[in-house]
């Protein structure tokens, strides 16, 4: 008898765990992922002085009740042109980006470590 409600409250811990889980999975991925940001207007781009890396940034707009936001993606110049989010910004309409050297980008003040670094208004509240 004890071993079968032992054997009960492991299967019912396993489920809550993996019930956990998925929803930490599924919030992080609707309201966390930089790759579900919108797409916007472009704002201008700036190439890193050695031709690998280059900035594209985008001014997207909420609405009537959302400030704008600020988004850059990077774009590996290589045969593939590989293309992700790496800026997210909100509140603010402009984009200076400048390059410390060839594998670290400014944007408005973030200092970005290419190709893995990112900055997100979200996460990184500095």
């Amino acid at each position: 008898m004890v071993i079968k409600i032992k054997k009960i409250i492991l299967v019912v811990v396993t489920i809550l765990i993996i019930i956990a889980i998925g929803i930490f999975s599924l919030v992080n991925t609707l309201f966390f992922s930089m790759t579900r940001l919108p797409v916007g207007d472009y704002l201008g781009e700036s190439t890193s002085s050695n031709g690998t890396y280059t900035i594209k940034t985008y001014l997207c707009n909420g609405g009537a009740t959302v400030d704008y936001a600020v988004r850059g993606e990077l774009i590996t110049n290589t045969k593939n042109n590989k293309v992700k989010n790496i800026y997210w910004e909100y509140k603010i309409g402009t984009a200076n980006i400048t390059w410390e050297d060839d594998d670290i980008v400014i944007i408005n003040g973030h200092k970005i470590n290419l190709p893995n670094g990112k900055y997100d208004w979200r996460k990184n509240k500095n």
